[in-house]
C-alpha cells in the first residue's frame, strides 16, 4: 500500500484542484488552453541530481524524471491576455482565500500592467493564480527539483555548480535584486537547456514550495519546518557555496499560497506526453 501524503502535499493537491475549477473546468478549459498551446517548452531528460535538498534529508541524490519545462517565464503580456479570459483572476475579483492585498499591486487597472513592459516577467501572482495560469497551457508549475535541476546549468554545462564564478556571478544579481522593476525576458543566452532567466531576473513559484522543509521525522511533529531562513539554511542544508539556492529555499519555505512578491514571478512544465498507445494497422 502506497504511503499516505504528509498533510502539506495533501493540501497541495487539493488545493490544485480548486485552482483548475477556478480557471474554468471542462470544455471550456480545454478550449482556453489552445492559446498555450504554441508556446515553446523544452524537454528535459531529467537524471540524478545532487540537491540542496538531499531527498533522505541527509546526503541521498534526488531522481528527476523527464519533464518539460517552458522556455521563458510567464510575462505581463500573456497574463493580461489570461485575465481578459478568466475575469475571476483580475484584481479586485480574484478570492480573498487565494490572493493578498497586494495581488498585481503594481497593475494601474484589472488589465493593464502599467507602466510595467508586456514582455517583462509578470511578478505580484500569488500559488493559487500562477497555478490556474498553467493549466490554460495544460501544464503546471515546476517541483522543486525540476527547477533545480534546471538551474543547475550554464551556457554550456548541464551541471555548473562546482564552477565558484559562475556562482559568484550568480549571487551578485541577489544583492540587487528587487531594486528595480525586472527587465524583459530572454534578453540573453539560454543556459544549455535551452532555458532563458533561470537566475538573474526574478524568483519563481514551485509547484510543492510548501513541503521543502519538511521530512519525515518532522511531519510526525506537527509538519515543524527543518528552516525558515537563509541564515539556517547555510548552515544546514547541503551544497552551502551556493548560496543563492538556499535563499531560494529559504523565501518559499516561508512563503504561503495566498502570498505574492515584487520579484516573485513563475513559469510552468509539463509532464511529457504518454506514448501513442494505439495499434498499426
Amino acid at each position: 500500500m502506497a504511503a499516505p501524503l504528509p498533510p502539506a502535499l495533501r493540501r497541495l493537491a487539493h488545493a490544485t484542484v480548486l485552482v483548475a475549477a477556478l480557471a474554468g473546468g471542462g470544455a471550456a478549459a480545454a478550449a482556453d488552453a489552445d492559446a498555450g498551446v504554441h508556446v515553446d517548452y523544452r524537454a528535459i531528460a531529467g537524471g540524478t541530481l545532487r540537491s540542496a535538498l538531499p531527498a533522505d534529508g541527509v546526503a541521498a541524490d534526488a531522481t528527476v524524471a523527464p519533464y518539460l519545462l517552458r522556455r521563458n517565464l510567464v510575462t505581463n503580456g500573456e497574463f493580461r491576455a489570461f485575465l481578459a479570459r478568466h475575469p475571476q483572476w483580475q484584481r479586485g475579483q480574484a478570492p480573498s482565500l487565494y490572493t493578498a492585498r497586494t495581488y498585481l499591486s503594481g497593475w494601474s487597472g484589472v488589465l493593464e500592467p502599467a507602466p510595467l513592459a508586456d514582455d517583462a516577467p509578470v511578478v505580484r501572482v500569488s500559488w493559487f493564480a500562477a497555478q490556474a495560469y498553467c493549466a490554460t497551457e495544460r501544464a503546471r508549475l515546476p517541483r522543486w527539483y525540476e527547477w533545480e535541476f534546471a538551474a543547475a546549468a550554464d551556457a554550456v554545462r548541464a551541471d555548473a555548480r562546482d564552477d565558484d564564478a559562475w556562482l559568484e556571478s550568480i549571487l551578485r544579481w541577489y544583492a540587487d535584486a528587487g531594486k528595480a522593476p525586472p527587465r524583459s525576458v530572454a534578453t540573453g543566452q539560454p543556459n544549455f537547456h535551452g532555458i532563458h532567466d533561470m537566475h538573474g531576473l526574478v524568483w519563481e513559484w514551485v509547484e510543492d514550495y510548501s513541503g521543502l522543509f519538511v521530512n519525515a521525522d518532522s511531519r510526525a511533529k506537527g509538519e515543524q519546518k527543518q528552516l525558515d531562513y537563509c541564515g539556517g539554511a547555510a548552515v544546514s542544508l547541503s551544497d552551502r557555496r551556493n548560496y543563492a539556492i538556499l535563499m531560494r529555499l529559504a523565501l518559499l519555505g516561508a512563503m504561503e499560497g495566498h502570498q505574492d512578491g515584487a520579484n516573485l514571478g513563475f513559469r510552468c512544465a509539463r509532464d511529457p506526453a504518454p506514448p501513442d498507445q494505439e495499434s498499426t494497422p
